[in-house]
């Protein structure tokens, strides 16, 4: 016989009722009512979308600025108004679909979402099965049955990548004679500023028939942001007076998004939440920068192989060893790189595929690569510093797996006693 056992009811979580009044207030997905620190953005976006209210064929428009300026929250704000002011002209029907394109990497894939974004829940298709062709014309169809003006987000358009072809058939979807009762307007966001000049000189032309550009903000538009925010997220008096300048300092100095001065603000006022601190002070926001530098690290070295492993190894090594030499140039990392290599009994990448490396770790953040000019006697090349705190790094490494095969802490004792940690 099994023993009975009595089970107790027992509660194991509970609301929290301590620092924050409303941390939805900070998460992504966020829409404010207002917009801080973008009028200019605001009022040329806004004049590029009047021909819709006109009854007007709507611009084509593209955005490009780094991640975390508001390129996506000020085009969601923008045709949120534009769809309700559309309602008082009886003439004008205005629909707009967005489309977040980071796991469609091709044109079959976005016009597939794009009709069962269309589409009713029951009425879905496949996302393989149907040549491009046949999905294209189930699109044209869903779109003249909507009809009127339909304004269609294309956001992170650059993950489609050279397989484009949605971006050279919807603006012209109209003047093909594909559809007669809508009208078309596309509105692509790219953090990648050389997108552009990758695409096909038809496409461009038209995809950036109106261009905006939005530029990081500084510490004081970041720190205006987040006090607005942390108005209406924290309950009275639990912000301590030097965090939300320190978050939107730390901002400022990366890359000036307003995302990382949020998700900074979050962290720290969930450290102090699960510590049952009364207040978020300063020391929270500096414990939340770390942490959430090394998870980004973490996460962004999941995609490189071994030997981009070993590539940020030589790296933080190579600073270590002698942080004077700061910074340094591909030189004198490969070296250290060919050591740690034959140490873990791997042969070492040439010269051309460990500069790939180091290129993929400049375009994650995690290096910060300069270009240098010394004219006809030195040349042109690259100098090359970490751009995360050591901490961080060497963490990362740590949890690599890299620790069995080589003796990380020992680089760790040495990191701290050249005062990098």
């Amino acid at each position: 016989m099994y023993p009975f056992f009595h089970w107790v009811s027992m509660v194991l979580f509970e609301r929290s009722e301590e620092i924050f009044q409303d941390e939805n207030v900070l998460h992504d997905d966020y829409q404010p009512q207002s917009l801080e620190e973008r009028d200019e953005e605001v009022e040329r976006f806004t004049a590029y979308l009047q021909p819709v209210i006109n009854g007007s064929q709507p611009r084509h428009i593209f955005l490009y600025g780094k991640t975390g300026v508001g390129k996506t929250a000020v085009t969601k704000y923008l045709l949120q108004h534009l769809e309700q002011d559309a309602t008082q002209y009886d003439d004008l029907q205005v629909q707009s679909v967005y489309l977040n394109c980071e796991d469609l990497t091709s044109s079959y894939r976005v016009a597939v979402s794009l009709v069962n974004d269309l589409r009713a829940p029951d009425n879905q298709i496949s996302r393989t099965g149907y040549p491009l062709n046949a999905v294209y014309d189930m699109l044209w169809e869903k779109l003249d049955e909507i009809g009127g003006t339909i304004l269609i987000v294309l956001d992170e358009v650059d993950y489609i990548g050279d397989d484009d072809s949605i971006l050279y058939q919807l603006p012209r979807a109209r003047s093909n004679g594909k559809i007669e009762n809508a009208r078309i307007g596309i509105i692509g966001i790219s953090n990648d500023f050389k997108f552009r000049e990758k695409l096909d000189p038809h496409v461009e032309d038209t995809l950036c028939e109106r261009e905006l550009h939005f530029p990081p903000y500084d510490a004081e538009d970041l720190r205006n942001i987040l006090q607005k925010r942390a108005e209406l997220a924290f309950d009275d008096n639990v912000l301590n007076g030097d965090v939300i300048p320190l978050c939107a300092a730390f901002a400022a100095q990366d890359k000036g998004s307003a995302r990382q001065g949020l998700d900074l603000l979050l962290e720290a006022g969930d450290l102090a939440r699960r510590r049952s601190d009364q207040q978020v002070t300063e020391p929270h926001v500096r414990e939340a920068k770390q942490l959430l530098e090394k998870q980004r690290i973490e996460e962004s070295m999941k995609e490189l192989t071994s030997h981009g492993h070993l590539t940020l190894l030589a790296m933080v090594s190579s600073t270590v060893s002698d942080p004077s030499s700061v910074p340094l140039q591909k030189r004198t990392i490969y070296e250290k790189y060919c050591d740690l290599v034959h140490a873990t009994d791997r042969d070492p990448l040439g010269g051309r595929a460990f500069h790939n490396h180091l290129a993929e770790l400049s375009m994650l953040g995690i290096l910060d690569r300069r270009k240098r000019n010394e004219g006809r006697g030195g040349g042109i090349y690259y100098e090359y510093k970490i751009d995360v705190s050591m901490e961080a790094a060497i963490s990362t490494l740590e949890h690599l797996h890299l620790s069995t095969e080589l003796n990380l802490e020992s680089l760790r004792e040495d990191a701290k006693k050249q005062e990098l940690m």
